[in-house]
């Protein structure tokens, strides 16, 4: 806000209502803290909650000397038996049976489990710091709520803000009165709905019974509050100085129901920090910002605040062309040697002369209209009566022997005989012997 402007600084941010804790109304207004703005993270929240789910695990492992308190030995090669280590002695069915091995009754399990295992998983404290910032911008959005499965239709706002007299209730009767006053009794009774026996043999090792994640409620100071809210179904409680990020996002999954104490939700400032104040808590941490405050680009781009500074397009600007490959293209092939063009003419060319030597003739049962059928028909004719006169003279000359001559032959000796002058004599009788 300028100096000038009539509204205060605090205006411009946007306010949460606070909802009484006995009656239905509201008895107050709350600026929104910066955190629940903060950019939701995904990828980090799944990573961080990965890795800190693993910090509560107990150790556990056989046996070191499980399947290996027998006496046995192998009985080696030659006795068509597997070379397995068997009982010794006789006079009993274990006798001779396998032992130690994974495969054998009676023997250790392969890779036995061991107790010094890596159980725990290190994470960065600014990459947790994050993730909880994420979880908590998540939470403030309803699709989100909704989509994770919490039924708040009928919750009058999100984030949900109580007035501080919540956080002294330290009976049930009280706690449920006032679930139903802000309306987010529904959400109660989809966790009471949801209870079944659990899969597998869990249901024997003290985890019978699973059911969905209701309501986190979350408050400054514990003046009975956790004595009145600890006996309902799904309801879980935090303190807002130790918000956890397996309580915020349950599984993983962003966007948990969380119901504010009016104190506590006035403490999130000054624990996380806002964008113009460090946080008290927490040293060297400030709220992650998003890369653009707003994400439509093209509005941005197109508002008359952009336009007006933008210089008008360059005229006759030419664009870098793409490089191209000039074996493939001509075009740039003629800007690196033009005498190519006369080697493709020259070339098609002589492709076109091949191509007038190679072309059959007509043949006589073409279909051509007018006046050029009966020529085209009468050369086709001629063209393949020459032909079959050649390959009859062909065929005759192949067969031709000094006393039967062929016609070819004769044809060329009358020739040569019209040659020689007259008064020459010819002996036609062939060479003597």
């Amino acid at each position: 806000q300028g100096a000038d402007s009539p509204l205060p600084a605090m205006a411009a941010r946007p306010v949460v209502s606070v909802y009484s804790a006995t009656e239905d109304k509201t008895v107050g207004t709350l600026p929104l803290p910066d955190v629940l703005i903060t950019p939701i993270r995904q990828d980090i929240v799944h990573r961080v909650h990965t890795n800190v789910n693993k910090n509560h695990r107990q150790s556990y492992g056989v046996n070191m000397k499980a399947g290996m308190q027998q006496s046995a030995i192998s009985w080696g090669t030659g006795r068509a038996v597997s070379r397995i280590p068997r009982i010794c002695g006789g006079g009993t069915h274990r006798s001779g049976q396998g032992a130690f091995g994974n495969q054998c009754r009676g023997g250790r399990m392969f890779n036995p489990t061991k107790m010094w295992r890596k159980w725990t998983a290190k994470t960065n404290n600014n990459e947790r710091r994050v993730a909880v910032c994420s979880a908590l911008a998540a939470s403030s959005v309803p699709a989100l709520l909704m989509a994770r499965g919490h039924r708040v239709s009928t919750v009058q706002e999100i984030p949900l803000v109580v007035a501080n007299e919540i956080e002294s209730m330290s009976k049930t009767k009280e706690a449920l009165a006032l679930l139903k006053t802000i309306k987010a009794m529904e959400d109660v009774d989809r966790v009471k709905d949801s209870k079944k026996i659990r899969r597998g043999t869990g249901k024997m090792r003290n985890r019978r019974y699973v059911e969905r994640k209701g309501p986190l409620l979350v408050y400054a100071s514990n003046n009975g509050i956790e004595q009145g809210f600890r006996n309902i179904p799904g309801i879980e409680i935090a303190c807002v100085d130790r918000l956890n990020l397996l309580k915020l996002a349950p599984g993983g999954h962003l966007g948990r129901f969380i119901i504010w104490t009016q104190a506590a939700f006035e403490k999130l400032d000054s624990i996380f920090g806002t964008y113009t104040a460090a946080s008290d808590v927490k040293k060297t941490f400030t709220l992650p910002r998003s890369m653009m405050n707003n994400s439509d680009l093209a509005r941005i781009i197109n508002s008359d605040e952009i336009q007006t500074k933008v210089r008008a397009a360059r005229a006759g600007f030419a664009k870098p062309s793409q490089k191209r490959n000039a074996l493939t293209n001509l075009g740039t092939m003629l800007k690196l040697n033009p005498y190519m063009a006369q080697v493709k003419r020259a070339e098609a060319a002589a492709g076109a002369a091949s191509a007038n030597k190679k072309r059959k003739l007509t043949p006589t049962n073409v279909k051509v209209g007018g006046k050029k059928s009966k020529a085209v028909k009468a050369t086709a004719r001629k063209c393949k009566d020459a032909k079959l006169v050649q390959m009859s003279k062909y065929v005759e000359t192949k067969r031709a022997t000094p006393e039967t001559p062929c016609t070819s032959f004769l044809d060329s000796y009358n020739r040569a005989e019209e040659t020689i002058p007259k008064g020459v004599m010819v002996d036609k009788t062939g060479p003597k012997k």
